[in-house]
């Protein structure tokens, strides 16, 4: 039988002041584990805050999801490093859904939420903050391991051990890995791109993106 992807481990943070080259710098990046079942709203988990909303945050990118299977590879990647559920920022680490087979469009339930896939997660110089080195946004966009945006179309509660239930396939099967090539200039399909403009919860800075693209 297919295993029914999981919720495995929910996390939160709000933005604080982190000093690195002598620098203040405000961020949300780093997220503390949570026991208990979380509200899930339009914006953002409760307990969950973006710290600069020009480039973060809002209703397209509500909630970030991380695959649990990315982890051994950023172990063999970081020897020595401290890798815990939510290392990277996300709110959701999950199993069972990896960014080569999850489609923008695609629709899920967890716990009583609903929610929609938007884009792939392009990282800013705070992940480099995070993890105290300069090249981390280079690696991690590198790995092509960046998970994704979830857009909330049905507020309710989450939490850890919540099965998530696909409820739609986007007919137009453009997978996230797929989205992220396109960006990067690493695919040149026309009919990939076309199939990218289809689809209805694409995110719109995405989708002037890729209408932009000759």
């Amino acid at each position: 039988m297919p295993v029914v992807p999981t919720l495995i481990s929910l996390q939160v943070g709000v933005p604080r002041n982190v000093t690195r080259d002598g620098q203040e710098v405000l961020t949300g990046i780093f997220k503390t584990h949570v026991e208990k079942r979380v509200r899930m709203r339009s914006l953002n988990l409760d307990g969950d805050r973006q710290a600069d909303l020009s480039v973060h945050g809002g209703p397209n990118k509500a909630v970030y999801v991380y695959p649990s299977e990315n982890y051994p590879y950023w172990k063999n990647e970081l020897p020595g490093v401290d890798l815990p559920w939510g290392a990277f920022g996300e709110n959701l680490t999950t199993s069972g859904l990896v960014e080569s087979a999850v489609c923008i469009g695609d629709r899920f339930t967890i716990g009583t939420a609903e929610v929609v896939v938007t884009q792939p997660r392009l990282p800013c110089f705070k992940l480099n903050l995070k993890f105290d080195r300069d090249d981390m946004v280079k690696r991690f966009l590198a790995s092509r391991r960046t998970g994704f945006y979830l857009r909330v179309l049905r507020e309710g509660e989450v939490g850890a051990g919540d099965e998530i239930i696909p409820v739609h396939q986007d007919e137009n099967r453009v997978s996230v890995l797929d989205a992220l090539r396109l960006h990067l200039h690493e695919s040149v399909s026309r009919d990939l791109r076309d199939r990218a403009l289809q689809v209805e919860y694409l995110s719109p800075s995405w989708r002037k993106e890729f209408s932009e693209q000759v």
